[in-house]
């Protein structure tokens, strides 16, 4: 009988190991995977099951929602959709002091809506409004804090392929609801941001309000809302059952495609190879993510470490808000050096029957989860937000430890609030009959 404490000790350790040689974190998990199932089958058998296991997860037809949504998010980030989204942003902060900063918040919360992309969102409206901040004499260290911690809403706010994997990896949880929790999870999130660029704005004075003419009111809401009916459209099709979740995803195409091809006219059929291959490329790689992670959740089936690390948590404390805390420090550790895809697929089957057995509802826990990892995307040290932010914003990271502090206290005290008022989150799918 191997200990799992031990095969846990070694599955970790050689992933450790690996990721600090610079590994890719594909590679990364299979091969720790392989290692860890060796302890129980003997090498060959270990490698043809790892493998088998690795192609069996990706017979799935529910995945097929996942490539249709990433060429979705593709064709709207090539489509100039960043630059319509942020004047219809100016709207409704542009009056606002310190309006800028809002603007980026509210233009990374639609933007990544409707690309499904927190990287997408920091480049495409961190890109236009840090110079714009820069200019009007905004702390450039700041202006790029305020998109960093932003972007991460559209991993929340759907469409958003995480919820997607949630529901494979829970056993059938509703897309609609976890679609419709999150879109109150991913306002909260923003609301916080908005709450510390208010206070961060008055003490340094960051007066400017940009105030659109009137005559340009009706051009910018009827250049914006068109975008912005992605989102109700496949949130109100999947809730009000016209379309599943896959079919869902062809409807995102269709209606991207429509929109940058025939209606904005800012993408032409000669750039559908380029938007294609980019969908292909990151189809591939969360897809092998996937398949690697199975293969990780297997090797820790077969040395027992889920029923060990459950049996660890529920012997901290028999008290639910203790357990969802020890949980919510697991992830956020976990978000800060994994990718969300494999994080989903490896621990949702690991952590769900554990907060099951303290009455969390599968929903509930889903958003939480989504939560916690996109936290790590812009935390240190892997967090690929975080990098990509502080290079569109042209500073060091280093610099921007002390003005994100204040922005990832605001994020924990919002989480805070949907981990332990559940109503919070779940009212909306309640509301709307899908939960």
């Amino acid at each position: 009988m191997i200990d799992p404490i031990f095969a846990a000790s070694l599955l970790v350790g050689t992933f450790a190991v690996l990721l600090a040689l610079g590994t890719p974190i594909g590679l990364c998990i299979v091969i720790a995977s392989g290692a860890t199932v060796m302890l129980v089958l003997p090498f060959d058998i270990a490698m043809f099951t790892t493998a088998q296991k690795m192609f069996s997860s990706l017979d799935s037809f529910a995945l097929l929602a996942v490539p249709f949504f990433i060429l979705s998010g593709v064709i709207m980030n090539n489509g100039g959709i960043a630059t319509r989204l942020v004047d219809f942003a100016k709207l409704f902060t542009g009056r606002i002091p310190g309006s800028l900063s809002y603007t980026n918040i509210a233009g990374n919360m639609m933007f990544g809506a409707v690309s499904g992309s927190a990287i997408a969102a920091s480049t495409s409206i961190g890109g236009v409004m840090i110079p714009m901040s820069a200019k009007e004499g905004y702390d450039r260290n700041f202006a790029s804090a305020v998109n960093i911690a932003s972007a991460p809403t559209g991993m929340l706010i759907p469409p958003t392929t995480a919820f997607i994997l949630y529901a494979l990896a829970s056993g059938g949880t509703s897309i609609a609801a976890l679609f419709a929790g999150g879109l109150v999870a991913g306002s909260l999130w923003g609301i916080g941001c908005m709450a510390v660029t208010y206070f961060v704005a008055k003490k340094n004075n960051y007066r400017t309000v940009l105030d659109l003419p009137k005559s340009a009111v009706f051009k910018v809401t009827r250049d914006a809302l068109p975008s912005l009916l992605l989102v109700v459209i496949i949130v109100g099709g999947i809730v009000k059952g016209v379309f599943t979740a896959i079919e869902a995803s062809a409807v995102a195409v269709v209606y991207t495609g429509f929109l940058t091809l025939v209606l904005y006219r800012t993408l032409s059929l000669r750039d559908m190879p380029r938007v294609l291959l980019q969908t292909f490329v990151m189809s591939g790689v969360i897809m092998f993510l996937l398949a690697t992670s199975s293969a990780m959740s297997f090797a820790m089936s077969m040395t027992g470490i889920p029923n060990a690390l459950s049996n660890m948590i529920l012997s901290i404390s028999n008290h639910d808000a203790v357990i969802l805390l020890v949980i919510t420090v697991f992830l956020l550790v976990v978000g800060a050096f994994m990718d969300i895809g494999p994080a989903i697929l490896i621990f949702t089957p690991i952590l769900l029957p554990i907060v099951q057995q303290v009455g969390v509802d599968p929903v509930h826990f889903g958003i939480l989860m989504v939560y916690n990892l996109a936290i790590g995307t812009i935390t240190p040290p892997v967090g690929s937000g975080l990098y990509v932010g502080a290079s569109v914003g042209q500073v060091k990271v280093e610099s921007l430890v002390k003005p994100l502090l204040p922005f990832y206290a605001a994020i924990v005290v919002m989480l805070m609030f949907i981990t332990y008022i559940p109503e919070i989150t779940l009212f909306l799918p309640k509301l709307l009959g899908v939960m």
